[in-house]
């Protein structure tokens, strides 16, 4: 197991993208503690991963809103308790919290702006905070951060555009850093089937699942496969990057 006698923390654990990577890294051997805004969600995904749990793992899950600083200090607080030390961070929290996925620029407004930024990035600065000085100390630790293909820049997304764009450059900053005993790394995905397919039209599904070269839509699984790779001993020379989870679609700025 590639990820025994490890600890991740996993933000945004009851959502579909957050529930497979908990389960890929239980199955794998690791040690979870996870956390969510929707405490009926988190309970959902404690109910999956705790039989898949290796021998002598544990899940500690905590509700918790880490874009908040003195919620994510309760999150890690609950950890510590535990005497579980984190070595793995995959940040999952992000999106959009607003009604209506698609706004153009100019009557996007300043409200909506504040919050998509705070959404993807408060977590992010939060568990960095609160978790790496001791992987410093430990010399050792890896952190994946969940951008998106966005980041390049989308029509009617300029506030979730320009915040994924800031993920992918604090992966650099962190990474920078955080060397040489911290890896940092971030995963740009495509559309990937989350709940979020349920705020599209038909007309929109369609047009994202024929816009890759693989002509499908991501799966959950898809991402926790890559956040395996970034967090397991596999990538230990990998630091700085940003991975396309996105079915041939290539982001760049």
């Amino acid at each position: 197991m590639r990820l025994e006698g490890h600890t991740a923390f996993v933000s945004g654990a009851g959502g579909p993208m957050g529930r497979a990577v908990t389960e890929r890294f239980a199955r794998e051997g690791a040690s979870v503690v996870i956390t969510d805004i929707s405490g009926s969600r988190l309970s959902e995904t404690i109910a999956i991963v705790t039989p898949l749990l290796a021998s002598g793992a544990k899940v500690i899950a905590v509700r918790g809103d880490i874009t908040q600083a003195a919620e994510a200090e309760a999150v890690i607080a609950a950890a510590r308790a535990a005497h579980i030390d984190t070595d793995i961070i995959i940040n999952i929290v992000g999106g959009i919290k607003a009604k209506t996925m698609f706004e153009p620029m100019l009557t996007i407004s300043e409200e909506r702006w504040d919050a998509t930024f705070a959404l993807n990035t408060k977590g992010i600065f939060h568990l960095a905070k609160l978790l790496v000085p001791a992987m410093v100390e430990r010399r050792y630790g890896k952190i994946v951060n969940i951008s998106s293909i966005s980041f390049a820049g989308e029509t009617g997304n300029a506030d979730y555009g320009a915040a994924k764009a800031a993920v992918a450059s604090l992966t650099r900053t962190m990474a920078m850093e955080f060397a040489p005993h911290v890896n940092v790394n971030c995963i740009a995905p495509g559309t990937i089937r989350t709940s979020v397919m349920q705020r599209m039209s038909a007309e929109d599904l369609a047009y994202y699942a024929a816009k890759p070269l693989l002509k499908r839509l991501g799966e959950p699984a898809d991402i926790a496969n890559a956040c395996l790779f970034l967090a397991s001993d596999e990538s230990s020379y990998i630091t700085g990057e940003i991975l396309a989870v996105s079915g041939g679609i290539w982001p760049a700025l």
